[in-house]
């Protein structure tokens, strides 16, 4: 363990015993996890989501938390996946692993279980005490971040995945790189900040190890340092198994909103225009998170606007009022355009005007991009024409 895990996970074993809040704020349904959770494991609860993935865990699946502390959430997941699922929390810091596997058999006496579903190991998260290819849905909560090698991180989430398994973990991530001097600081790797990456290389970094479709849950702001914006991201990807039947889908047509794409395999889509596909890229498309942006058939389908599956969201015409805002896109593709000519790259900060923000705030474009506000001070109300017909750049 090198210095700056060891620091942190004598951090957080102080906190144990201190009460120390650590992290960011979580907005768990303290009410409903009261009624079988004991007081000794919600004073202790970190994180930056709530709890992380676990409203699509299902009946007997087997869950693997990373970084699971004094166990919130792997009671949580131990109530929805029921007696015959199973459970798995590793953690790096012996105080939290012992209130967390004192609690355990108590949790099971309070879900009338006839014995605990959950299991405990210590751990780090880039060398897990899992087996290949046992986990249906791994979850984390502001966890991945404290680990130096995050790559590693990742690659150990894709072994453990079951093919066909899932990952959605909450974590903090900056909008540029963190630089040195808070890199060296401890303390601040304590409070999730100094090992944040930022967007773009966090999702690489699971792309990398081999997941797919991954989108945004959620987002919201947390701090800024030295104009550094840290940002809490929850993230969903897939583990997704190697085709089993031919499929008879052959062309892919994209809805929108977006009037282009580039999916996460490399091919590029045009609104209403039938693209010709694989086998593999019709298993991707076919995910949640991808599958209501295209009409997937056998026969070439081209779409217009006439046509109630074509999807867009328009800007409105006129001048910007520009007041610090950048989005950043978040999945499920690695490129897309808008009807206003903006190209965004998965995790890029890219400055909208307000009329772009409009439209990236729609139910259409919203699930898509986390926004940001670098404006330090309130800005003028004075618009700008970004070009002569009055559109945006």
């Amino acid at each position: 363990m090198d210095e700056i895990t060891q620091k942190v996970s004598d951090r957080y074993a102080k906190a144990a015993s201190t009460g120390e809040q650590m992290c960011c704020p979580t907005s768990y349904d303290m009410a409903n996890l009261q009624s079988f959770i004991p007081e000794e494991v919600l004073k202790i609860s970190y994180g930056c989501g709530t709890p992380a993935g676990l409203k699509s865990v299902a009946q007997g699946e087997t869950v693997l938390d990373i970084g699971s502390g004094g166990g919130i959430d792997c009671f949580e997941a131990s109530r929805l996946v029921g007696p015959t699922g199973h459970v798995i929390g590793i953690d790096m810091t012996d105080t939290m692993l012992e209130i967390a596997q004192r609690n355990a058999p108590i949790v099971a006496a309070n879900l009338g279980y006839p014995s605990s579903n959950i299991e405990f190991r210590k751990g780090m998260a880039d060398a897990m005490p899992v087996e290949k290819g046992a986990i249906d849905l791994i979850i984390s909560n502001c966890v991945i971040n404290l680990a130096p090698d995050k790559r590693k991180v990742f690659q150990e989430m894709f072994r453990v995945a079951k093919p066909g398994g899932r990952f959605t973990i909450s974590d903090i991530v900056a909008d540029q790189p963190v630089p040195q001097y808070l890199i060296h600081d401890s303390e601040k790797w304590g409070d999730c900040l100094s090992g944040a990456l930022t967007l773009t290389d966090y999702i690489a970094g699971l792309t990398e190890a081999g997941f797919l479709g991954l989108h945004l849950i959620t987002s919201s702001p947390w701090q800024v340092i030295d104009g550094i914006h840290f940002f809490s991201v929850t993230l969903t990807g897939y583990k997704i198994p190697a085709a089993t039947t031919v499929s008879t889908v052959r062309y892919a047509t994209l809805r929108g909103p977006f009037s282009r794409v580039v999916d996460e395999l490399g091919t590029t889509y045009f609104r209403g225009v039938p693209q010709p596909i694989t086998q593999n890229v019709a298993t991707l498309l076919s995910l949640a998170p991808l599958a209501e942006h295209f009409v997937l058939s056998p026969d070439q389908l081209c779409l217009d606007q006439a046509d109630s599956r074509w999807t867009a969201v328009y800007p409105t015409k006129g001048p910007c009022l520009w007041q610090g805002h950048f989005a950043l896109l978040a999945g499920p593709f690695v490129e897309a355009t808008d009807d206003d000519h903006h190209l965004y790259r998965r995790g890029e900060p890219v400055e909208v005007c307000n009329r772009t923000l409009t439209v990236l705030e729609t139910a259409a474009y919203a699930p898509h991009f986390a926004i940001i506000n670098r404006a330090t001070q309130r800005m003028s109300e004075e618009t700008d024409s970004c070009a002569p017909d009055g559109s945006c750049c």
